[in-house]
């Protein structure tokens, strides 16, 4: 359970998560463990931001599958490319990280069971667990305090000057609200790449 948010705003873009980790009815504040939620990823086309929501075991596994990837096939600056990307790490978690791909008999794709979304000069970008990509164009939030984030960054959007400033007050109301989410936060800030 988390918070998580990304923001694209004023020529650039903003990604910031809380700190808290939970297992079940118990806690684990950053007191006591330094645990973060994003990830910087070194692409061709620059530094990208990465966080996800899920169990705890996604964390490890999707940092170590994504630097076993060679660098030139880790592009994450469109949705085609963040898509092609997943898709190739869909395997290697499978076959490498014993990704448990079932949900139901039902379902259209095996899943990668994990909620991510991304952040670097190319944009906001989401991605769902059946490697549905979205290419967000002001701000999103996943995890369990997303609704009280995407609250507050709907309220703050017109008067915040920056990126960062609609992310900290989605991240203070997810904190505020969320009980599985808490501070300190962690925010990191790219500028945005001109458009064409």
């Amino acid at each position: 359970m988390t918070t998580l948010v990304v923001v694209k705003k004023a020529g650039q873009v903003a990604i910031a998560a809380d700190t808290l980790v939970t297992f079940g009815d118990t806690s684990l504040p950053h007191r006591f463990e330094a645990n973060s939620k994003i990830f910087k990823v070194d692409t061709p086309s620059g530094i990208s931001y990465v966080g996800m929501a899920g169990t705890v075991a996604h964390f490890p596994a999707l940092r170590k599958a994504m630097a076993a990837l060679p660098r030139e096939q880790l592009k994450l600056g469109s949705r085609d490319e963040v898509y092609d990307t997943f898709l190739k790490l869909h395997p290697v978690l499978k076959e490498t990280f014993f990704l448990q791909t079932k949900e139901d008999d039902n379902d259209p794709y095996e899943s990668s069971q994990f909620t991510v979304v991304i952040a670097n000069a190319s944009g906001i970008f989401g991605l769902y667990s059946y490697r549905e990509v979205f290419e967000f164009k002001e701000f999103w939030g996943i995890g369990s305090g997303r609704s009280f984030a995407l609250g507050a960054m709907h309220a703050a959007w017109d008067k915040a000057k920056t990126a960062r400033e609609v992310a900290v007050a989605g991240m203070n109301a997810g904190c505020e609200f969320d009980k599985n989410s808490a501070g300190p936060v962690e925010v990191f800030t790219l500028k945005l790449k001109a458009s064409k």
